[in-house]
């Protein structure tokens, strides 16, 4: 009841605390903050100078004094204090500064985290104002934003292929029968990038130019249109500025050995999937989130590589923040319920 009472006053969130980027959903309102999941700090002092959208346009830009960080890695904190003040922030950003409450968050995390991680993630969110810290698989989040059944008795599977990490589950029941999280994802997939340029053209590039040509022309499965961009970096042999034009026949090249560990680990979750599940699948399918999911050509790829019918999320991007969030709602159904059946 008190939760209750607390909510009108508080905005609760649900958190999807990525690699790449952060989203706050809150009740009512919807997804109301999108920002990368970037810090820039002194190096001397340890002070934050920027966070977010304006740390991000700092990346590979900063003098010596300045660093851009992202303060996670693979979808789990590499520094906790910076991560701290970056949930801060994304907090303060979000809640309603009037209310003497702090908000209760519920934090989408990877499936594959060992509970040392799982407490540095509860801890950097206390820490930064939150009143209780709920944590939620981020398969099992991507699923419920997804809309999908997963209370019924039937096999649910949910690819959410992310920045830091790809998380691969079948659902059936509220719970993951089988789940596997490998740290090959959208990053991976810019080094790969990075590295085709070096090694082809001996020319370096930044990991958001990087970025930029994946998400403009880059694909993993032949989509008929060879589409082309220039992309400008440094000619590691003169040392000087250079630019040169590349195809998405060469960007699907250079994602080739990335896009094998996440078809390997689709596979391997069919593999271990109870036979009357992997029978669902047949006319169920495959639903793929996150922000790689949208790459010209994955449902194709996929599609073909499992034999089954492979769909995209109708919101890909937010359906971990959007399940975190129905998540804490559902929180105080289950306490409600118990507290009746106590009575």
């Amino acid at each position: 009841m008190f939760n209750s009472l607390f909510a009108l006053f508080s905005n609760d969130m649900g958190i999807d605390l990525g690699t790449a980027n952060t989203l706050v959903y809150v009740k009512g309102k919807g997804i109301i903050l999108r920002e990368p999941s970037v810090v820039a700090i002194d190096r001397q002092t340890r002070s934050c100078i920027a966070i977010g959208v304006d740390a991000k346009r700092m990346l590979g830009k900063t003098p010596a004094s300045i660093i851009a960080v992202r303060p996670l890695r693979n979808g789990v904190i590499a520094d906790f204090e910076v991560t701290q003040q970056m949930i801060r922030y994304f907090i303060k950003k979000v809640h309603n500064r009037r209310s003497l409450l702090h908000p209760r968050v519920v934090i989408g995390i990877p499936s594959g985290i060992t509970e040392v991680e799982r407490r540095a993630v509860r801890e950097s969110a206390e820490q930064a104002g939150a009143r209780e810290v709920y944590l939620i698989e981020e398969p099992m989040a991507a699923a419920i934003g997804a809309n999908l059944p997963i209370n019924e008795p039937y096999g649910n599977m949910i690819v959410d292929i992310g920045g830091g990490t790809t998380e691969v589950a079948v659902i059936s029941l509220s719970d993951m029968v089988v789940s596997k999280s490998i740290d090959v994802a959208g990053d991976e997939m810019d080094e790969a990038i990075v590295q085709y340029f070096r090694k082809k053209y001996n020319l370096l590039i930044g990991d958001m130019t990087a970025e930029d040509v994946k998400i403009k022309i880059g694909s993993v499965y032949p989509m008929g249109d060879n589409q082309s961009m220039e992309v400008k970096g440094r000619d590691q042999v003169t040392g000087l500025p250079k630019t040169i034009t590349i195809t998405s026949a060469e960007v699907r090249q250079s994602l080739t050995e990335v896009m094998k560990a996440i078809l390997n680990v689709i596979k391997e979750t069919l593999e271990e999937t109870p036979a009357e599940l992997s029978a669902d699948l047949v006319d169920r399918g495959i639903v793929l989130a996150g922000g790689g999911a949208l790459i010209k050509g994955m449902a194709d790829l996929i599609a073909e590589e499992t034999e089954l019918p492979v769909n995209l999320a109708s919101e890909p991007l937010t359906c971990v923040a959007m399940g975190a969030g129905k998540y804490l709602e559902e929180i105080d159904t289950i306490k409600s319920s118990n507290h009746r059946m106590r009575l």
